[in-house]
């Protein structure tokens, strides 16, 4: 019997229909919680549904085995309607050891599903996760839960009896027995991850065995149990007519640098070195080398930042990578690329700071950096992605006012969008604008090449290494406005540094207008960027739901603004700025515009969720 075609329900076994679940898989960092999150992310988005993601990785790389600390998760959304988050409470919980009961449990709503591998819970696990007594044996923690004691540690290495495989290796496994449950559960076909689970293990045909085995045992076991006497079907979504494939931010970022690539006249050029969450970025750009990319992988920041200033300089569409840590090492050599005024795009992908901080966890802490971490007056311009498909669009939108501008442009991610997954309309190539780089081919002053002289835009010419008559230098000193040459008196600097910031500020002039989702003035605006974006958009629209005078602006130009921004600001009575940090955007808002904006910020690592920022704009509107 095949999993991807399980039998009809038991006589008294009843289906429910719902509109929206949320499910979390949690267990050990070792015991495959990503991957089974990520191949039901895969099936939902397949079967139609819309859906929205949540990994959550242990800070360190080897967290002690069976402690709090070591517990990995992977929370998935799935619908039939529109949604922006992966849910503000859990559903059904799935957790594989006591430890990820004891950290997960809190966020299980009552009446919820929850599935324990009961095989973990032996005394020296309970020891590890704090518990001193076994929470499964007494009736009031779960007792608000329909709980479903499994051993699934058994029942995995039943159904992978005979394949020769070790305990160890056949305890592997388990994750895949309890994705077949959940699969069961909530009536998915599995064929996808069947079709996965044979292309991944091809050359280890036993492995990839036990897996499938695993994955029906658990099926089997969710349809013979009399423990379930429900399971529950989540009906397509209604989605714009297209083809979809499931997306992370990450994948997008280095779907659109490909794209940038092949349909313009220049090449990318990629430089990195290693750094969570910001790593994906450059395994995936490096399976694209086809497409006209290049891929380096430097031996630190530093060389990463140099190698890109010396790819824009050599004419290549140039981009780099990291998290915080990392763009404070790369602040000289962006400043480098700031005074030479050559194109290249800088992406940080934030995470939990200071320092090493919260490696694996979300923030938007570093918007400051991205606008000031620099020596000397160095304005760039800052775009933030707000969704993972938008950041296909985000980072082709970054490199064109690169090319356009000649200048280096900030994109801040971050950890939720770089890992967060949803499903994302493939474009059609008719749809995306290439950028066409427009190279400087002879003299541009009689028979003299000025590499400075400046158009109405206040924009420097690109010029080619080796192209005749065009032979120029650059570097970190300044320079004379259009001949290049070192300059250093106190007018000269003056005149640069004004021309610097202006030719930045012009950028407003080129960027779309602010959009508003609500009311066109009223009692609040809500005004968010990044990731924010899901909790902030669903919130907002819940409470216009209630009949409240409240609107929703979500930035994506973060410098310079939309020109249109003040207007909006302006036109409510109070505006409310949520972020992931200690008041960073509201710091400059209050600053630029003189408005008395209400922060209401959040660094714990975790997304805002839904009900929170709803509460808070009650909270403001009442005060």
């Amino acid at each position: 019997m095949s999993v991807a075609d399980p039998p009809a329900p038991s006589e008294g076994r009843s289906k429910e229909a719902l509109d929206t679940v949320v499910i979390r898989f949690c267990g050990d960092s070792g015991d495959g919680m990503q991957l089974a999150g990520t191949q039901f992310t895969n099936v939902s988005a397949v079967f139609g549904n819309d859906v929205s993601t949540l990994p959550d990785f242990p800070a360190e790389i080897r967290a002690p085995i069976g402690t709090v600390a070591g517990v990995s998760g992977f929370q998935i959304c799935f619908s039939s309607k529109d949604i922006f988050t992966p849910g503000d409470e859990v559903d059904t919980l799935i957790a594989m050891n006591p430890a990820a009961l004891k950290s997960n449990l809190a966020d299980l709503r009552r009446g919820g599903t929850l599935i324990v591998n009961e095989d973990a819970f032996e005394l020296s696990n309970l020891k590890k996760a704090g518990y001193d007594h076994n929470p499964l044996e007494g009736d009031e923690e779960l007792a608000g839960f329909r709980v479903h004691k499994v051993p699934m540690t058994r029942l995995t290495r039943d159904s992978v009896e005979g394949l020769g495989l070790s305990q160890s290796e056949a305890d592997r496994s388990k994750n895949f027995f309890a994705l077949g449950l959940v699969y069961w559960l909530y009536d998915r076909d599995a064929k996808p991850t069947e079709e996965w689970v044979q292309s991944k293990f091809a050359k280890k045909p036993d492995i990839a065995e036990a897996n499938l085995r695993a994955l029906r045992g658990g099926s089997n076991f969710g349809f013979s149990t009399e423990a379930f006497t429900v399971h529950y079907e989540v009906p397509p979504a209604k989605l714009a007519p297209g083809k979809y494939r499931k997306i992370t931010g990450n994948e997008a970022l280095a779907m659109g640098m490909a794209t940038a690539a092949r349909l313009s006249n220049a090449n990318v050029v990629f430089s990195g070195y290693p750094i969570t969450p910001a790593s994906d970025i450059l395994h995936e750009l490096s399976r694209f080398k086809h497409f006209g990319v290049t891929t380096f992988q430097a031996e630190d920041e530093i060389a990463a930042m140099s190698a890109t200033c010396g790819a824009a300089f050599g004419g290549a569409m140039a981009v780099s990578a990291s998290s915080g840590p990392g763009i404070c090492l790369k602040g000289e050599a962006m400043g480098l690329g700031m005074i030479t005024e050559l194109p290249m795009v800088i992406i940080d992908v934030q995470r939990g700071g200071p320092s090493t901080g919260l490696p694996t966890k979300t923030e938007q802490s570093d918007l400051l950096l991205a606008m000031y971490g620099r020596n000397g007056e160095s304005p760039l311009p800052v775009i933030a992605p707000q969704t993972p498909g938008d950041c296909f669009w985000a980072i082709q939108e970054a490199l064109r006012i690169a090319v356009e501008f000649m200048t280096p442009v900030v994109l801040l991610s971050d950890g939720y969008i770089a890992n967060g997954a949803e499903p994302w309309m493939v474009p059609k190539v008719s749809d995306i604008e290439p950028i066409m780089v427009d190279f400087l081919t002879g003299p541009n002053v009689g028979d003299e090449f000025h590499p400075y002289l400046r158009d109405e835009r206040l924009v420097r010419p690109w010029a080619r290494p080796g192209t005749p008559g065009l032979e120029h230098r650059v570097g970190g000193l300044e320079k004379k406005d259009g001949t290049g040459n070192v300059e250093y008196s106190p007018e000269n600097h003056q005149h640069m540094s004004d021309t610097r910031a202006r030719k930045i500020a012009n950028v407003a002039d080129f960027i779309p207008e602010q959009v508003v989702d609500g009311p066109e003035s009223g009692d609040l605006l809500v005004l968010s960027w990044g990731g924010t974006f899901g909790s902030c958009r669903t919130a907002v629209r819940q409470a216009q739901e209630d009949g409240k005078s409240v609107a929703h602006a979500h930035l994506r130009y973060l410098n310079p603004f939309p020109r249109n921004l003040e207007g909006i600001i302006r036109s409510y009575k109070k505006v409310l700025i949520p972020e992931l940090n200690l008041g960073q955007l509201s710091l400059i808002i209050r600053g630029r515009y003189l408005v008395d904006a209400v922060s209401f910020n959040k660094i714990q690592g975790k997304p805002f969720k839904v009900v929170e920022v709803f509460n808070k704009i009650n909270d403001v509107l009442n005060s």
